[in-house]
């Protein structure tokens, strides 16, 4: 049975008491651009640092990377390449990537441009945990490892693709950190 995402905040209540503020499923989003994934934006911090107790900041998903300081919970589930369809036509390419930028503003700017391997870079550093199913990590070195439940990687801002090459979906967790790439 998948897992649905859920997501339980804790805050204070009236009498400065800890208390379930927020539990509720989380509906993912998805674009055309994305190839049958469904991301689940959970929690975020704003870029400079997380605040916690009584006066704590809101959530921040979005943009979709976290600037320096700032963090994202996400989940994303992969579907299985067999159930992918070809790329769309060149026509609607304009109308897809504008979807994204949309809905996941920051996402597309990642991805290596119109070579469609889903390389992408990032400026933050990246727990993943696989949770569900399979999934391969290809570094730009060719190099690549396979995932299954349990298996945690640090995605240290290095260029990197995720593929799903089982018959069943893939659903990873991840926590980025926003980073200072070193000049």
């Amino acid at each position: 049975m998948p897992i649905d995402p859920r997501l339980i905040v804790t805050g204070y209540g009236p009498d400065d008491k800890a208390v379930v503020v927020r539990d509720t499923l989380v509906p993912p989003v998805t674009a055309r651009a994305l190839l049958g994934q469904e991301m689940y934006l959970m929690w975020g911090s704003p870029d400079g640092g997380a605040t916690v107790g009584p006066k704590a900041t809101g959530p921040i998903s979005l943009p979709f990377f976290a600037g320096i300081g700032g963090t994202r919970l996400l989940l994303v589930r992969f579907p299985p390449a067999s159930a992918l369809t070809g790329p769309p036509s060149p026509d609607d390419q304009a109308e897809i990537d504008a979807e994204v930028r949309e809905r996941l503003p920051g996402l597309i700017d990642a991805f290596e441009p119109g070579d469609g391997s889903g390389m992408h870079t990032t400026d933050t550093l990246d727990y993943g945990i696989c949770l569900e199913g399979e999934l391969w990590l290809e570094l730009d070195s060719g190099e690549e490892v396979r995932l299954t439940p349990g298996a945690c990687v640090v995605q240290q801002g290095t260029p990197h693709a995720w593929h799903n090459r089982s018959e069943t979906p893939a659903l990873m967790a991840f926590v980025g950190i926003g980073a200072k790439r070193p000049a």
